[in-house]
């Protein structure tokens, strides 16, 4: 898939850092309960790490209770990327920033009492947030 942000494996690690470069470019996730957004409550809207796309607006974000920020829909359906995933012997959902494809979390239908009924669980290394001024 051709995205609009495209740079190489070494201009990304410039850029992102080890960890950031880890979740965002190679799809690892960081350990629960320890990422910066979780209890982030301010209103604002969720962008992408790696290049500023608007992922998220906070009215949509929830504690689901899993230990990573949770959301019950992206700020347009053409944001992400939806990919099936089959890594660790199970079928999940990979959420990828649609303009860089950088790797962001999972979505599963598991957002009970949400509008959507999903729940986009995210890496807080892979968003960044801006506060409404």
């Amino acid at each position: 898939m051709a995205y609009n942000v495209q740079k190489t494996d070494d201009e990304w690690r410039a850029e992102l850092g080890a960890e950031q470069f880890a979740v965002l470019r190679e799809a690892a996730t960081e350990r629960p309960w320890t990422g910066e957004l979780l209890d982030e409550e301010r209103a604002g809207v969720y962008s992408c790490a790696a290049c500023d796309a608007e992922l998220f607006k906070s009215g949509t974000k929830f504690d689901s209770g899993c230990g990573w920020p949770s959301f019950y829909e992206s700020v347009r359906p053409e944001a992400v990327t939806l990919i099936e995933d089959s890594s660790l012997g199970m079928v999940r959902t990979e959420v990828r920033c649609a303009n860089c494809g950088s790797h962001l979390g999972h979505v599963f239908p598991d957002g009970f009492g949400t509008p959507t009924g999903d729940r986009y669980c995210m890496n807080s290394l892979a968003l960044d947030f801006t506060a409404e001024s």
